[in-house]
C-alpha cells in the first residue's frame, strides 16, 4: 500500500501552485473546476511520483490556530543532501519566506530546516 496523494485547502490556488513549482520542482495538471460546487483543484506531481492536491472552494475558511495543533502539521521534502537544504533554505529566506528553524541536525539525526509557505503551512526541507 502507498499514499496516493495528500490534499490541502488553500486560499490562493494560483500562488500556492506557483510556490510548489518554483521551489520544489512540482508540475501541475490542468486546473479542475466544478462549476456546480465552486471547487477548483490542481494535482501537483513531484519527480518521485508523490502528489499533493491543492484545493479551493467558496466558504472554506482558514483554520485559526498555531503550528502545534491536531491535524495537518507539515510536509517534508527530501532534497538529497545538506548543501541543498542550505541552498533552498537560503533562497526561500531571500525571497521573503519565514524560516522557523534550521538548517540544523535534529535530535533524531535529520538535517533539516522548516519554513512557512505562502499560507503559513509548515514545510520541512530534509537532506
Amino acid at each position: 500500500m502507498q499514499v496516493n496523494h495528500i490534499a490541502l485547502y488553500v486560499n490562493d490556488l494560483e500562488a500556492m501552485k506557483d510556490f510548489y513549482i518554483k521551489y520544489f520542482g512540482a508540475s501541475a495538471n490542468s486546473k479542475y473546476h466544478n462549476v456546480k460546487t465552486g471547487l477548483q483543484t490542481y494535482f501537483l506531481s513531484f519527480e518521485d511520483g508523490t502528489r499533493i492536491e491543492i484545493m479551493n472552494k467558496p466558504n472554506v475558511t482558514q483554520k485559526e490556530g498555531t503550528l502545534e495543533r491536531c491535524g495537518y502539521i507539515h510536509v517534508a521534502f527530501s532534497v538529497g543532501n545538506q548543501e541543498k537544504v542550505d541552498e533552498l533554505t537560503e533562497t526561500l529566506k531571500d525571497d521573503g519566506y519565514q524560516v522557523i528553524s534550521g538548517p540544523r541536525t535534529t535530535g533524531d539525526g535529520y538535517y533539516e530546516s522548516c519554513i512557512l509557505d505562502p499560507e503559513q503551512n509548515m514545510i520541512e526541507i530534509v537532506a
